[in-house]
Formats: structure tokens, C-alpha cells, sequence
């Protein structure tokens, strides 16, 4: 089974849907191309890329909102925060200071710029 995104207007990925190996594994390899000749046919979109849950294709699963990006063969999520720095190995977006690593649960605070304590309840 193979995940493919529905891409609209600038790549922005509407939908994805799951096709069976039957329509694209051809002598034991998957085939991109057998999974998008299906879905223009049975859907009639003709603007579709393979994606991976595990990230292994286009290095991030895509999901609804999520744009393909041409030039960096990545699905790129929509920026979480106006702050947050798109990483170009990986394509996800991280926070300007990292995340701090004592255990405890923070939430990002645009305001300041920092993460912020989320109190035990």
C-alpha cells in the first residue's frame, strides 16, 4: 500500500489516499507513475506525488494543508509559528531555541520567543 497527495493550487496538498500494491508494484517494485495513471483515472486529478508515512519519500508524510515543494522533492507542513525556522535537510520547521530537555512540558510562546512551562495538573 502507497500513500498519494492531492495537490491543488500551488501544490497545496488537499487530500491523500491510500492505493493497493496490486495497481503499482510491477515485478516486485513499487511504481510511482502505476499509482498516478490509477488515481487519474478513477478520481480524474491528474496532480498527484507518493508519500511516506515513514518519511522515506519526499522526507515527510504529506497531509491536508502541507505543500510539495519542487525544488527540495519534500512535503513541507504549514509554519506552526511566524519565529520557527524551516530546516533545509530535514524540511520540518524548529523552533528558534531548542526544546528544553529536564523532563518537564513546555509549550511554545510566540509572544516571547521561548518555550513556557506547562504546570503539572
Amino acid at each position: 500500500m502507497a500513500s498519494f497527495a492531492k495537490m491543488g493550487l500551488n501544490n497545496k496538498v488537499i487530500e491523500v489516499l491510500v492505493v493497493h500494491d496490486n495497481e503499482l508494484v510491477v515485478d516486485g517494485v513499487e511504481n510511482e507513475q502505476n499509482g498516478i495513471n490509477f488515481l487519474r483515472k478513477l478520481i480524474g486529478w491528474t496532480n498527484w506525488r507518493q508519500t511516506s508515512s515513514t518519511g522515506h519519500i519526499r522526507k515527510n508524510h504529506a497531509g491536508k494543508g502541507s505543500t510539495y515543494d519542487e525544488g527540495r522533492d519534500a512535503f513541507i507542513s504549514e509554519q506552526p509559528f511566524d519565529s520557527w525556522i524551516l530546516n533545509e535537510d530535514t524540511c520540518q520547521w524548529e523552533a528558534p531555541t531548542s526544546y528544553p530537555n529536564d523532563g518537564k512540558r513546555y509549550e511554545w510562546n510566540e509572544d516571547t520567543t521561548s518555550w513556557k512551562e506547562i504546570p503539572a495538573s
